[in-house]
């Protein structure tokens, strides 16, 4: 008897209504907006300031927050590189999944390691996996501390924490990046405006 394995014997199943046929129904464009940053930099403000926003318009986005996730889908993983890469994997390809459906997918996770964005970016086709980068710096973001974890990182209760005792790889060539202005943060609907203004001009607001 043939041994089975996850990666043989299976067959990509096509469906009479697509990708197009789902845009259409909801005049807008599928797509991934993807939010990193540090922890405490604003990244699930925006995801929610920006579905709000998005809501308010007509259009059907969904929230992928990274501690949600770690509640469900990737409550198996911990904080190891590895883990990490696999945390970041399964969420591009439910990402993935949101956006053909042709929903504004928002992804909001620190995503510290460059090559793990790299990777779910490839997961798009035609520019549709864009990167929002909270470009704010490590002091702002430890003093806000909303969680308390960096307070805990920093006593040596937590190992591994981005920011501190592991890397943040920052976005060389993201799509908006979001920072202060004269050392004050932006407010919510300033930096959902932002994000939205974007979509609005690259297309994603509306079915052509």
């Amino acid at each position: 008897m043939a041994s089975l394995s996850n990666s043989t014997n299976i067959f990509w199943q096509e469906c009479p209504v697509g990708k197009l046929d789902r845009q259409k129904l909801l005049n807008q464009k599928g797509c991934v907006v993807w939010i990193t940053g540090l922890s405490g930099s604003g990244k699930s403000t925006l995801a929610c300031s920006l579905s709000r926003e998005l809501h308010s318009r007509g259009k059907l986005a969904y929230v992928l927050d990274g501690d949600n996730l770690r509640h469900g889908l990737n409550k198996d993983l911990g904080f190891k590189p590895e883990d990490r890469t696999e945390n970041i994997r399964r969420t591009g390809e439910v990402a993935k999944l949101f956006a053909d459906a042709g929903l504004i997918c928002v992804a909001s996770l620190i995503s510290p390691y460059r090559k793990d964005r790299d990777t779910c970016r490839a997961m798009l086709p035609d520019k549709n996996f864009i990167e929002v980068f909270m470009n704010m710096p490590l002091d702002l973001c430890e003093a806000r501390d909303p969680k308390g974890l960096y307070r805990l990182a920093r006593a040596g209760k937590i190992k591994g924490f981005t920011g501190i005792d592991d890397p943040y790889e920052p976005p060389l060539n993201c799509e908006i990046e979001i920072q202060q202005t004269n050392g004050v943060c932006p407010a919510p609907t300033a930096m959902a405006g932002q994000v939205v203004s974007y979509l609005q001009e690259k297309g994603f607001l509306e079915y052509q």
